[in-house]
């Protein structure tokens, strides 16, 4: 699989930018793209491994969780796709077995019969926070290659990144 997305990446590069072949920090930034895009892949397999294997989890139960951990009133069930960037129908299974293991509860909307508020139960905070301690040891330990600073320096400087990014979506 990784060799389509270089393939593409390179054909891509090719017929946006026919100047970008010969530059050598192209290469570098489009080298750098496809390592960021395999280590965010590498990570995100493992943990699905962890979750799934220590936990009999998922990676989206968890996302659901770690949504409604920060919002102690709950979320719509749009507002919570909105957070997750998922449709309505992709959080609607997910919310209904979590409701089943009993760490969600649906509350209806004071003055929106329709509406529904998903929250999360005592059981619910508990069992995240024992999947979130669990997380953050998993992570810490793939990244243990950096020190505190180096990791630091890299979020600082992929926050940059992002920020230049979505600048650039303010002006379209």
């Amino acid at each position: 699989m990784t060799n389509s997305i270089e393939e593409t990446s390179k054909t891509m590069s090719q017929d946006t930018q026919p100047n970008a072949a010969d530059d050598p920090a192209s290469k570098a930034r489009l080298r750098l793209w496809l390592r960021l895009l395999k280590g965010q892949r590498k990570i995100e397999n493992r943990l699905r491994e962890k979750l799934r294997d220590d936990y009999g989890s998922t990676l989206p139960r968890f996302d659901v969780l770690a949504a409604l951990s920060r919002e102690p009133d709950g979320l719509k069930m749009s507002q919570l796709s909105g957070v997750l960037k998922v449709s309505n129908g992709n959080v609607t299974g997910i919310v209904d077995r979590l409701s089943k293991d009993g760490f969600l509860e649906r509350v209806p909307v004071e003055g929106d019969r329709r509406a529904m508020r998903v929250c999360l139960t005592k059981s619910g905070r508990d069992h995240f926070a024992t999947l979130a301690e669990a997380h953050e040891g998993w992570i810490d330990d793939m990244l243990s290659e950096f020190t505190a600073d180096e990791a630091e320096d890299i979020a600082a400087r992929l926050a940059s990144l992002l920020d230049h990014m979505n600048e650039g979506d303010d002006q379209a």
